[in-house]
């Protein structure tokens, strides 16, 4: 059974870091190259982030388990532990505060799109910070992925 728990390990941090890169930096800018609708490129990326963020929160506490019974309370000395813990921190806080933030912005606007209404630079003031936020895990994703044996040996 060890080794099955070290295959879904090694599995989700492949899937949860492939996920966040291929969503963020391949199919959204491409969803707003190619679509001349901006609005539904918009909806279209924001509903493969929702999938993304719930495949991070999934993975990250197997993960975070993964990591405490391995170590047996020293989980805590571990750095690859940490940066599960803050990856999920960040998701969480880009899902459940920033982007209800944003939709919010979104609803305020109608029947405009955000972005030909007022709120418009507060909408993209949120949105740098969801971005950078999305940035900051997804750096922490490679860290992970770089790491991610270390926990093993």
């Amino acid at each position: 059974m060890p080794r099955f728990a070290e295959y879904v390990y090694s599995t989700l941090i492949t899937l949860w870091v492939g996920a966040l890169w291929a969503i963020g930096y391949l199919a959204a800018p491409t969803l707003f190259r190619l679509l001349d609708d901006r609005a539904l490129a918009g909806r279209l990326a924001g509903e493969m982030f929702t999938y993304v963020a719930w495949l991070g929160v999934v993975s990250a506490c197997y993960l975070l388990v993964f990591l405490a019974l391995r170590k047996n309370g020293a989980a805590f000395k571990s750095g690859v532990f940490w940066v599960v813990f803050l990856m999920l921190l960040l998701t969480l806080a880009g899902h459940f505060g920033i982007q209800p933030i944003l939709a919010q912005l979104k609803a305020d606007s109608l029947p405009r799109e955000v972005m030909e209404s007022a709120l418009r630079s507060r909408f993209m003031a949120w949105h740098g910070v969801s971005s950078v936020v999305y940035l900051v895990e997804s750096l922490l994703g490679l860290l992970l992925v770089a790491w991610q044996g270390r926990e093993l040996r």
